[in-house]
């Protein structure tokens, strides 16, 4: 049985999604509950697959289907395409299964050509907007089919306005635009070698092929790959009857959103522009008018839109995003969808939504993805005191951003990858410009409203945007920009607030953000339904005081190296690694005690009985001392300036002499971690004696501590015994006021592969294991992350060698396959073993995923992961229980 390619919008379904894209899906669901609907059909994704593996040629089945639609539509409509007494124009849309707002193309007013503009003209009584629907259709038929850039059009049009002294569009005569579309023919020509088609039925065809083409088009990739969609889903085509928002003052076009897509406040919001067709809003070639006043321009029209809004809402849960057209006074509904918003807005909708008894609460948990809340916490500009902003546009896009002036995509990523942080300022983007957007920090516009394509983009990627900055005078070719008697040219630093809409001259300090209202009591929600417990990794008592705002359970690492990488401590370290004698060794750790005691102490103290989990010393002892080849040419310097005296050069040799003798062929896999403290106890002796120095403290000032030592890089079980010995030892010195020894849990971090094939073993001598899956990833592929990242890793992701980053998205297949036999035999050997994971990977979602499933008790991630992980951890149990 032969399957359909195209589903008229009164045969889909809602649930068809996968099948007809969201938009036709969406279209089919408001045409079957009775909106107003314009008609229409809806080319399939499998039509679009077997586009391409077809060699990109539209299949006979889908030419016949097309026709046979059209017939049907021409019946329905009373119109016909091509024909001059009744004129059927229609819109040629994509509709991918997941929103891609702007990603691919569009074309609008096909069917019109050099007799049928004349037929609508007589029709409508008005060639004025004959002409510039013919106008229209050929620019966009120039671009999207032709692939000529629409710059080049907007020159022609450009030129005729200043030509005839104009200077909006809109003044435009039906002559002007009779003369631009002469212009446009023959630039299509030179450029093209070909005619702009007259026959309405070659327009269709290359139109549904040219949609079918732009899902791999570079911006939509970009997008796929910035928001993981999958690549071979292909989009569905939607082709619609026209209705016309230029035909007159009494026509108009806009986008709604039924709720605030920036705050998430619950009132109707959008903008809308009078005699304008769709592109216009969302291209940000005018900008339009705030949506509020709609109600004085068309109170009722507007009364209509409140209903359909609210109606549509409450039928998909969700706050909508809607396309609309007026047309002489009769609205009509192109597009729902639920619409892109900011973290914080998705956030405030979601809960709302739940206390409003629309959603239940796992839903609402369900539909956060964690990496917005993440984005939640955007950074705020610092009390500004009395500096007053440069220029201001509207917040588009909430957060504080600082950086460089750039004017163009290219330029962003560029400068962004030399490490700068940049600011594109540009009239207006395109989906072109997406990888800039994604270089940069901010985006500022001089053009384009709240639902222009920068707003509702740097919105879905939590970037500070401000548009409609109209005071901006932008010279792209000259790389300036001035405003308010100020030129401002490329490398220039600004700051702007995508909350206020304000720009401000300069670089501004940033403040770190707090968890919103709504926020705290989603996750309140979260915390009760997670099972995983969720710990940070954290050094220092600000970081741990930070985690515990953000709702951590407990520090699963303490890095303590990096204690002793303070300015007033390394010379100490640097001193007992240059020990000769264990006497000296000893000196130099005894001076170091105290200060690693009191690091303890304030940990101890941040966490009030919460679980601290402290890693003995882990790199290599040559990352404390200098570079060697620093060492040699400072040496030769000196000696050649005779500025080095007999005993500085003593010292110089000794040093070295030192640091050769502690260089390694691969630091990595050597000196370091349990085999450092095994070499050198007394190292380990100290770092435990200042735990247990501490937790006494502690103990004595009523504050309960929960003291884990971990020891790194355990590759056989009689690693940890001896270690656990020592450990032992030591703290059996130190007792808690009421005279009990204190307690103390010691175990491994699961790091080294053997380590995970032997866990039953070492289980043995351990209370807790940690997975670092950072080194358990590098050793498990053979990567050294930092050459693997710099040199071939990125290409193996682009190319699908890889499915993911593995040091960012934990690999189940292999990685997940050791933890997964690591924690099973662990508590085969001891049932009471607690598992953890302190990776990079412990605040990334599918790796939290996987931690769920395979049984560990918690994740630690850094500070500002940890509403995210809690976020995770709740929907890999909501996703448990729906299996």
């Amino acid at each position: 049985m032969t399957v359909k390619t195209i589903y008229s919008f009164a045969e889909g379904k809602a649930e068809w999604k996968e099948l007809l894209g969201g938009k036709g899906a969406n279209l089919a669901e408001m045409t079957r509950v009775g909106l107003p609907v314009p008609p229409g059909f809806t080319i399939t994704t499998e039509a679009c697959r077997r586009f391409f593996a077809e060699g990109e040629r539209l299949p006979e089945q889908v030419a016949r289907e097309l026709l046979e639609a059209l017939d049907a539509l021409q019946e329905q409509t009373g119109k016909g395409l091509g024909n001059p007494d009744a004129p059927l124009l229609l819109s040629v849309r994509s509709g991918a299964v997941h929103s891609m707002p702007g990603m691919m193309d569009t074309i609008l007013n096909l069917g019109l050509n050099d007799d049928t503009v004349e037929g609508l003209a007589k029709q409508t009584g008005n060639p004025r907007f004959a002409y510039d629907c013919y106008r229209r259709l050929i620019q966009m038929f120039g671009n999207v089919v032709l692939g000529l850039d629409h710059f080049h059009f907007e020159q022609i049009m450009e030129r005729h306005k200043q030509a005839a002294g104009l200077r909006l569009d809109t003044e435009l005569s039906a002559k002007h635009l009779q003369a631009i579309i002469e212009e446009y023919q023959r630039f299509i020509l030179e450029k093209s070698k070909r005619p702009f088609p007259q026959n309405p039925l070659e327009q269709l065809r290359q139109a549904v092929e040219a949609v079918f083409l732009s899902w791999n088009n570079a911006r939509a990739r970009v997008y796929r790959k910035i928001h993981r969609i999958p690549d071979d889903l292909g989009t569905a085509v939607n082709v619609q009857a026209m209705v016309f928002g230029n035909r007159g003052n009494d026509s108009g076009t806009g986008v709604a959103f039924t709720r605030n897509p920036a705050t998430g406040e619950q009132k109707l919001y959008g903008e809308f522009l009078l005699n304008a067709q769709g592109e216009d809003v969302v291209a940000g070639i005018r900008t339009p008018r705030p949506i509020g006043e709609l109600a004085e321009s068309m109170p009722e029209v507007y009364e209509e839109l409140m209903m359909f809004a609210k109606r549509l809402e409450l039928h998909y849960k969700d706050m909508q995003d809607i396309e609309f057209t007026v047309e002489q006074g009769k609205l009509y509904i192109l597009q729902t969808r639920n619409g892109k918003r900011t973290a914080q807005a998705a956030v405030k909708i979601a809960v709302d939504l739940v206390n409003e008894n629309v959603i239940t609460r796992e839903e609402a948990l369900t539909r956060i993805e964690p990496e917005m809340i993440e984005r939640l916490l955007h950074r705020q500009f610092a009390e500004l005191g009395e500096r007053k902003p440069w220029v201001k546009g509207l917040p588009a896009s909430p957060g504080a951003a600082t950086g460089r002036i750039v004017f163009s995509a290219d330029d962003a990523e560029r400068w962004a990858k030399a490490g700068e942080a940049v600011i594109l300022v540009r009239p207006e983007t395109t989906p072109d410009d997406i990888h800039g957007i994604l270089a940069a920090k901010g985006i500022l516009t001089s053009r384009g409203g709240m639902t222009s394509h920068a707003a509702v983009v740097a919105r879905g990627m939590g970037k500070a945007c401000i548009c409609g900055c109209e005071e901006l005078r932008i010279d792209g070719k000259r790389k300036q920009v001035s405003a308010a008697g100020q030129t401002l040219h490329e490398g220039d630093r600004i700051s702007i607030d995508g909350g206020t809409g304000m720009v401000y001259l300069g670089e501004l300090p940033l403040i770190e953000p707090m968890l919103s209202a709504e926020c705290e009591e989603l996750l309140a929600w979260a915390d009760e339904v997670r099972r995983l417990q969720v710990r940070t990794n954290a050094d220092t008592p600000e970081d741990a005081k930070k985690a515990r705002a953000f709702g951590a359970e407990g520090i699963g690492l303490c890095r303590t190296e990096h204690m002793f990488m303070d300015a007033g401590r390394l010379p100490v370290m640097q001193k007992m690694i240059m020990a000769e004698t264990l006497a000296e060794r000893k000196e130099a750790l005894e001076e170091l005690l105290p200060m690693q005691k009191e690091d303890f102490v304030g940990l101890f103290r941040a966490m009030e009985g919460l679980p601290v989990t402290i890693r003995l010393l882990d790199p290599p002892l040559h990352e404390f001392v200098p570079d060697l080849e620093e060492l040699v040419v400072s040496q030769a310097k000196r000696e050649s300036m005779g500025d080095m005296d007999p005993q500085q050069r003593k010292q110089q040799e000794q040093w070295i002499k030192k640091v050769r003798a502690l260089s390694e062929a691969n630091p990595m896999l050597g000196h370091r971690g349990c085999r450092l403290a095994l070499t050198y106890p007394e190292i380990a002796e100290m770092q435990v004696e200042a735990i247990g120095l501490a937790a006494a403290e502690c103990l004595s000032q009523g504050i309960r501590v929960q003291v884990e030592i971990m020891v790194p890089l355990v590759g056989h079980v009689n690693e940890l015994k001896r270690l656990r010995q020592i450990i032992e030892g030591v703290l059996a010195r130190y007792e808690a006021p009421n005279g009990s020894s204190i307690a103390f849990r010691v175990g491994t971090m699961i790091e080294v592969p053997r380590a995970a094939l032997t866990a039953d073993e070492i289980a043995a001598e351990a209370d807790f294991f940690s997975f670092g899956t950072n080194d358990l990833t590098q050793m498990t592929f053979g990567y050294s992350r930092d050459d693997a990242e710099g040199k071939f890793l990125h290409a193996y992701v682009e190319e699908k060698i890889l499915p993911e980053n593995p040091f960012m998205v934990l690999d189940r297949d292999g990685v997940g396959k050791l933890i997964r036999w690591a924690a099973e035999q662990g508590r085969k050997t001891n049932p009471q073993l607690k598992l953890g994971i302190c990776g990079e990977h412990g605040g990334e979602q599918k790796s939290i995923q996987f931690c769920h499933e395979v049984g560990l008790d918690y994740v630690s991630c850094s500070p500002y992961r940890v509403p995210l992980a809690r976020l995770a951890a709740a929907q890999a149990e909501i996703a448990r229980r729906s299996q």
